[in-house]
């Protein structure tokens, strides 16, 4: 039997090599209130490569001193994933990133209208003019760099495209949609990737807020439109709604679009546990994939069909995602799951028995929302009357 059961309708993404770079410990760090230590970031990143992500967006160095010295070590640690860092258009921002010993430089800047006029204070032709300069100087360094358009969305589109032929011409690797508000849908990424792939030949970066919920749709949007880089988050985390989740994106590429893109998905789980554990945030039961809700059941209708084949009600196998299936009882429990509990515990009963043993457990379940093990067998030993 197939290990997945999944719509024969969704369409294939065939030959595309896309690059997931991934920004937990720098974007995702810039959720409000999440500062990694050193000692954090490191096992972190160690868990990134494991699981094979391409590229690690290990900081912002200009930041401070200390991340400085932690990107450097992190540069040190012979990772076989890239190791990146952001930098504004500057020199210094660029020489704390070279310093330290990334192998690519993400260079931002603003260029829509509202960001030119109110945190630029710049006009199109002097940011065109600083990026120009900053990737010359990169390129004196020695270290490649990509340009992203800071607030792309919000962007005039034939600006934007001078922009990033202007960023071609003058060496930039990858050039990168940014929707830093999230207020972009999935028609208009496709438009833009669509229209940047005519005008430039280096691959297109996306990196996605979102705010609007659409980041991870956005991703799938722009990748089959043609870019060839994405930035993610573990559980989707960053600045106010955060970014796309690099366990929904991952694996969905893999499993609904038909992409391997070499990701090993078995380790989303703990990837998904230890950043949540590090960073104090709590993510919900029901988060895709790697929620603990994801693969439990109660429904009796649903567990009495998954006794028989589990892709009934489970797409993918949890432990595709590092997950595990949890059969949960409580007031929609129904007897067939009973009676598989009773033969695993290697209890004898009649259907009566297991009738009333199902009613008393929907009936506690109705109480308390579920029931435990130890209740279960309680129940048991009260209907059941050993001779």
């Amino acid at each position: 039997m197939d290990k997945v059961a999944l719509s024969p309708h969704n369409p294939r993404i065939k030959d595309a090599k896309v690059i997931v770079y991934d920004s937990t410990l720098r974007d995702g760090e810039q959720t409000p209130g999440v500062a990694f230590s050193r000692e954090q970031k490191i096992e972190i990143a160690r868990l990134l490569d494991e699981a094979r992500v391409h590229q690690i967006e290990a900081s912002f160095p200009a930041v401070s001193e200390n991340e400085a010295r932690t990107l450097k070590e992190l540069c040190s640690l012979g990772l076989d994933a890239d190791i990146l860092a952001l930098s504004r258009v500057m020199k210094s921002d660029i020489d704390a990133a070279v310093d330290a010993g990334v192998d690519l430089v993400l260079l931002f800047v603003g260029t829509s209208d509202i960001h030119l006029k109110y945190k630029m204070k710049k006009t199109r032709e002097e940011v065109m003019a600083m990026t120009v300069d900053a990737l010359d100087y990169c390129r004196s360094r020695g270290v490649p760099a990509s340009v992203s358009a800071e607030d792309t969305t919000r962007t005039d589109l034939d600006f934007l495209m001078e922009f990033y032929r202007t960023a071609e011409q003058n060496g930039a690797a990858r050039v990168g949609v940014t929707d830093t508000l999230g207020c972009a849908t999935p028609e208009a990424i496709a438009a833009i990737v669509e229209r940047a792939r005519k005008e430039v030949k280096v691959p297109l970066g996306l990196h996605l807020h979102n705010d609007f919920g659409l980041a991870l749709a956005n991703a799938f949007a722009g990748v089959k439109a043609g870019a060839a880089a994405v930035t993610t988050t573990v559980n989707g985390m960053g600045e106010r709604a955060g970014n796309v989740p690099l366990e929904q994106f991952a694996t969905g590429l893999k499993y609904l679009y038909g992409l391997d893109i070499g990701i090993d998905c078995t380790k989303m789980m703990g990837l998904s546990e230890t950043v949540c554990r590090h960073s104090g945030l709590h993510k919900a039961r029901n988060h895709p994939l790697v929620g603990s809700n994801v693969f439990a059941h109660e429904s009796g209708i649903h567990v009495a069909a998954m006794l028989n084949c589990p892709l009934t009600y489970e797409s993918i196998p949890p432990e595709s995602v590092g997950n595990e299936r949890h059969i949960i009882m409580g007031k929609k429990t129904g007897v067939n799951y009973v009676k598989k509990r009773l033969e695993d515990m290697k209890v004898q009963a009649s259907d009566e028995e297991a009738a009333e043993i199902c009613r008393r457990v929907k009936e506690l379940g109705e109480r308390n929302g579920r029931v435990g093990d130890q209740e279960f067998k309680d129940i048991v030993d009260q209907v059941i009357v050993k001779a």
